[in-house]
């Protein structure tokens, strides 16, 4: 075929295009931690290449034709030549890549009793020695465990970690690792901060997005085994046929990387689509319908996980509409999906505006009597505290009181209450500074992390929930660093004993670069950043201070929503006496819920860990803490401290630019600025509204406020993401 001048000339330009389209994606961030670049170094290039010359890949299903293609580009990549890999084992064989039948009998024996120590989804990477040669062998007992075998193997070549005498055993200390997506059929996402659902519901089933597949690589790398695409304020025509063959399109894609799919239940769906006029749970005539959708369900979705359920809670239909309790809903929907083997999860995030006790106390008391009474395919759903999501809580004293029914972490991932996708926000370490908790529920060492993981009761199934940050941004997630607390909540799901500073490290390494020199003060940078957030926004125990709706800058002053918790005002309680909330005995006693332990130090003002003292006490604006400072100084120097936090972040951020492409290095920095202006928004307008109350000077060493309160009183955003 002929080309003329001009047509070559198009095909260069489109070629240039396409490439320049592809590095620009590269460096917006589309890869997420899974980039794979080129090893330069000369030993460890030379120790890679030596395991990797001749490489058996045991194949199989769809599971392992990934993890094979997985492993294939990756090498490619990261050692920028091709790799013999074979389907068929022979002598020159470096490198095994094969399940526990696919080995030969010397090198099952090299493994010995490692097998059992992973289960099914565990893997094994060893370096062996057989007839006095080296072989890197990645095996497990199922093909998910080869593919996340894979991805760890490719993870610590990109992190230049040396195989000569390696002996990884690993397995998740979770079951059911899930991202909760609170995405709308109308591609809306309810505090979502990333652009729109990435579920293009209109073009499905014919049409299924790249992009699909890629998110579920990027799950599969680091462990996440399902996903709850729909928002918990449920839709019932995600259950109907039309949205069922929708569904099932995406589960066909996410089946290959070891994602089940989940979806949220209406309660009321027998009558909102069922034609019934009733959603009873005990009514024969809605047993049999949520039956009958059940086995539906299972027609479109052979493999599919099971439901998840808010109810009774903010407005949404539950069982107590009709005098029923959590039980009995559950356990009906329970009884529809155990000869499929399908889970219901059931969320106890759960307040209503007729109990006027003290909203942090609602869901234990809800729940935690039914202790025991779920049927075994539930689990209850338990935010990581008693209130919602907020910059610091203590840990949720549900956790550890149901020894018998088995709870699911719910962490937020995305970040409704810490400055949406504007803030650098390093989660983990709030994930961490909960599952490290004493619960002393059964003696010392009793962790919130035993109670998740099920080791503490010896409970069947265990699971953690992340509420996703993920929209169609080119980025993913908003914040080139939002990104490292999605794949931080993966790592934790994995194994929640994990330190937030390793998680921080890896994300870097496999993000950014090896360079010690960058990592090291990013790093830092990454562990204070959570903490500078609760410094500007709710310091000392201080709690869901968050403008009205949005839930997007300070709103301090509000006091006339129609539901008492839905107002600032009751959680901080500000007067001309002082500031906090009372849940001691002599207030609203929410301290009995925890272990006799915890609450004898939380009822004492001077036992109260500080970071929690406006959370369990009101205290007069002159009470003296710890360093002596008084009450009122304290909280407008922490205030000042985050703001001063975020300046030194932009400082470090600055001197990391050297190590980076300058795109990435600006967004970020344009984003600090972002940060840096609402630290000083959020100190100044809640400094001053407490001030009325105070009646107190500014303490020296505070910057003063440039605006007074009417102005921030005055500020309105209509049109906040995520609403």
């Amino acid at each position: 075929m002929n080309f003329s001048f001009s047509q070559l000339k198009m095909f260069f330009v489109f070629a240039l295009l396409s490439i320049a389209f592809s590095n620009s994606q590269t460096s917006a961030g589309y890869d997420l931690w899974l980039g794979n670049s080129e090893i330069r170094e000369p030993t460890i290039l030379l120790e890679y290449q030596n395991f990797t010359n001749s490489i058996f890949f045991s194949g199989g299903n769809s599971i392992l034709l990934n993890a094979q293609k997985e492993l294939v580009k990756g090498l490619k990549a990261i050692l920028g030549r091709e790799s013999d890999v074979q389907d068929f084992p022979n002598l020159l064989n470096t490198m095994w890549v094969a399940k526990k039948d696919g080995l030969n009998q010397e090198l099952q024996s090299a493994l010995k009793g490692n097998f059992e120590q992973i289960g099914k989804e565990g893997f094994i990477i060893k370096s062996v020695s057989v007839d006095g040669k080296n072989i890197l062998l990645i095996s497990a007992n199922e093909d998910i465990g080869i593919l996340y075998g894979v991805f760890k193997f490719l993870q610590l070549m990109k992190m230049q970690k040396s195989l000569d005498e390696i002996n990884l055993i690993e397995a998740p200390k979770i079951d059911l690792r899930m991202l909760n997506h609170w995405d709308n059929l109308d591609r809306t996402i309810e505090r979502g901060y990333a652009g729109f659902s990435l579920w293009n519901w209109q073009k499905l089933p014919e049409y299924k997005d790249p992009r699909y597949e890629d998110y579920a690589r990027a799950n599969a790398s680091i462990g996440i085994n399902a996903t709850a695409l729909t928002n918990v304020n449920a839709n019932a025509l995600v259950l109907t046929s039309a949205y069922l063959e929708k569904v099932a399109a995406l589960a066909d894609v996410f089946r290959p990387y070891g994602i089940k799919v989940y979806l949220t239940a209406r309660f009321s769906a027998p009558m909102e689509i069922g034609g019934l006029n009733t959603a009873d749970p005990l009514d024969k005539d809605v047993i049999e319908w949520w039956n009958n959708k059940v086995t539906e369900v299972y027609k479109y979705i052979p493999d599919f996980g099971g439901f998840l359920v808010k109810a009774n809670s903010e407005g949404q239909p539950g069982p107590q509409n009709y005098g029923r309790t959590h039980v009995d809903g559950a356990n009906m929907l329970a009884t529809a999906l155990k000869p499929f083997d399908g889970l219901v999860i059931w969320r106890a995030f759960v307040y209503s505006e007729t109990d006027a006790t003290d909203r942090a106390k609602q869901a234990f008391t809800e729940f935690v009597p039914y202790d025991g009474n779920f049927l075994d395919n539930v689990l209850v759903q338990v935010k990581n505290g008693p209130i919602d999501f907020q910059p610091r809580e203590p840990f949720h004293p549900m956790f550890g009181a149901m020894p018998n029914t088995p709870l699911v972490m719910e962490f937020q991932i995305t970040q409704e209450y810490l400055g949406f996708s504007s803030h650098l926000v390093f989660l983990p370490k709030l994930y961490e500074e909960v599952l490290y908790a004493e619960t002393y529920k059964k003696g010392k060492n009793a962790t919130v992390a035993k109670v998740i993981d099920g080791s503490l009761y010896n409970n069947k199934i265990s699971g953690m929930a992340g509420v996703a940050n993920i929209g169609t941004d080119l980025n993913w997630t908003g914040h080139p660093f939002a990104q490292a607390n999605w794949y931080g909540y993966g790592r934790l799901a994995w194994n929640p004993y994990l330190s937030s500073e390793t998680i921080a490290e890896e994300w870097l390494r496999l993000t950014y670069t090896n360079d010690s020199a960058f990592v090291e003060p990013i790093k830092a940078m990454m562990t204070v950043s959570r903490e500078a957030v609760v410094n500007y926004m709710t310091p000392l125990g201080l709690h869901h201070l968050m403008d009205t709706g949005h839930h997007y800058g300070p709103g301090p002053w509000v006091s006339d929503l129609s539901r008492p918790e839905w107002n600032p005002t009751y959680y901080h309680k500000a007067d001309k006496d002082g500031i906090g909330f009372d849940r001691t005995p002599s207030g609203s006693n929410a301290t009995s819920q925890y272990a006799p332990e915890i609450a004898k130090i939380f009822n004492a003002p001077e036992t109260c860990p500080e970071e929690y003292l406006l959370w369990f006490h009101h205290l007069p604006w002159d009470y003296k803490l710890k360093n002596g400072v008084i009450l009122w100084d304290a909280i407008a120097l922490k205030y000042q401290e985050g703001v001063e936090q975020v300046e030194e972040m932009i400082s470090i951020w600055d001197q990391a630019k050297k190590y980076i492409t300058y795109d990435q290095y600006n967004e970020v920095r344009m984003l600090m600025e972002i940060q840096l202006k609402e630290a000083k928004w959020w100190r100044n307008a809640c400094l001053l509204y407490f001030q009325t109350f105070s009646g107190r000077e500014f303490p020296p060493g505070m910057e003063l406020p440039a605006e007074n309160l009417e102005y921030y009183k005055s500020l309105k955003f209509p049109y906040a993401p995520g609403n």
